[in-house]
């Protein structure tokens, strides 16, 4: 693990693309602060730019200097849920202006994962995670199900977490908004 961490730090500094484990399902990574990267990842996944990505953390402490305000609520959904939580937040900042969704915001989690969560707290920046497929094709559940072209597309692949077969689950996502706005998109 401790290999695949240092090189995926060396990739990500560089403007590179990752393809690592998290969480939920296996990501497609980068710096989300370079838009240069984000760019390389909508390109990756052939998805249209304007459909925004969600980025990972290693704290809760560190979403507040991504956003400019952090709903109370948002404490208590993330402490209280039993499966990996997505929070739309109403309004990014010091991210690359291509991770954001059109009305400004941004879908933030913390992870816990041992790897995703070693590699944010190193990395000591946000690294942006979406699933590794193209886009519109089935999400893969674990390593064996990536494609080829995936694969072949990004500049390190982890090798920690490729023989896990256990079959991974997408995050629960929550939109809040100001005032107490609250739009569940997935459970």
């Amino acid at each position: 693990m401790e290999e695949d961490l240092r090189q995926c730090i060396e990739v990500l500094r560089s403007g590179g693309v990752i393809l690592y484990p998290t969480d939920t399902v296996w990501g497609l990574g980068c710096d989300a602060t370079n838009e240069k990267a984000v760019q390389r990842i909508f390109e990756i996944k052939q998805r249209a730019d304007h459909k925004a990505l969600l980025l990972l953390v290693d704290g809760f402490g560190r979403i507040q200097n991504y956003v400019d305000s952090i709903p109370d609520l948002a404490y208590d959904l993330i402490e209280m849920s039993e499966k990996p939580i997505t929070i739309i937040y109403s309004k990014g900042k010091n991210l690359a202006y291509n991770l954001l969704a059109e009305d400004g915001s941004i879908g933030i989690r913390v992870t816990n994962e041992l790897f995703s969560h070693a590699l944010c707290e190193r990395f000591r920046r946000p690294i942006v995670s979406t699933s590794a497929n193209v886009s519109g094709q089935p999400t893969p559940v674990n390593f064996q199900q990536i494609s080829s072209y995936i694969i072949e597309s990004v500049d390190y692949v982890v090798n920690y977490r490729q023989n896990d077969v256990a079959e991974a689950k997408a995050s629960s996502i929550i939109k809040l908004g100001p005032g107490s706005y609250v739009k569940v998109i997935r459970e």
